[in-house]
């Protein structure tokens, strides 16, 4: 079965999708995605769908529960290249898509993700101050 690879960069997973999506393929997805957030503590996932032209229920609620687990590992999910049409599909069929950022293109995407692991690294320097105080 193919796979969607997964790079890290930093303290963000970035996942590229080429392909069209069909169901097997979106619920490895989402086990490789969850399986690499542990294994590396990335804090940020960006997920670039402009490749894709079509997305279903099926697929969009795995982006849901994509960012959802990826909230209970302490990582932020970022969704970009939305195409309108998808944005309107996903508004049709009521996914809501709740704890996902999206932005326009991947810069902004990385944007959004390393704000947040520039927060993470300001919490733990005032985590160590404390500490040594």
């Amino acid at each position: 079965m193919d796979r969607i690879p997964i790079l890290k960069l930093g303290g963000a997973l970035i996942v590229t999708i080429q392909v069209d999506m069909h169901d097997r393929l979106a619920l490895a997805l989402e086990e490789d995605l969850t399986a690499k957030i542990a294994s590396t503590g990335a804090r940020g996932v960006l997920i670039d769908i402009s490749a894709l032209e079509i997305v279903d229920s099926f697929i969009g609620r795995m982006l849901d529960n994509i960012a959802a687990v990826s909230r209970v590992l302490d990582a932020d999910t970022v969704v970009v290249g939305m195409r309108p049409a998808v944005a309107i599909t996903l508004v049709e069929l009521g996914l809501e898509l709740t704890g996902i950022k999206t932005a326009l293109n991947i810069e902004r995407g990385m944007a959004l993700i390393r704000s947040r692991l520039d927060e993470s690294k300001d919490e733990a320097r005032s985590a160590r101050a404390r500490r040594e105080d």
